[in-house]
């Protein structure tokens, strides 16, 4: 269902959807981003403008929206397999 949606297929990586195939399949897209995982960048003429992700399952309102994003969704689990550049002792500096 994911390859469906992609017309070029990577930007930066990342599955990318057009502004077209947006307005034509949002509801199949959001579904899929729901139920697989997957993030999207949204652009138009190979050039990204925005991200869509699943909505964090844990919501605090008390927080940012991208505190939120970033703490508390399952968004950046394929960050996993990408290697660490920092170690515990460099963030302590």
């Amino acid at each position: 269902m994911v390859d469906r949606f992609c017309t070029k297929c990577t930007i930066y990586g990342m599955k990318t959807i057009s502004t077209t195939d947006v307005r034509k399949n949002i509801s199949e897209i959001i579904d899929c981003v729901r139920e697989t995982d997957s993030v999207f960048l949204i652009g138009r003429r190979g050039s990204p403008e925005a991200v869509l992700i699943k909505f964090p399952t844990n919501f605090r309102s008390d927080v940012s929206d991208i505190t939120n994003v970033n703490a508390y969704s399952s968004s950046f689990e394929f960050l996993a397999d990408e290697p660490d550049l920092y170690s515990v002792n460099d963030v302590r500096k």
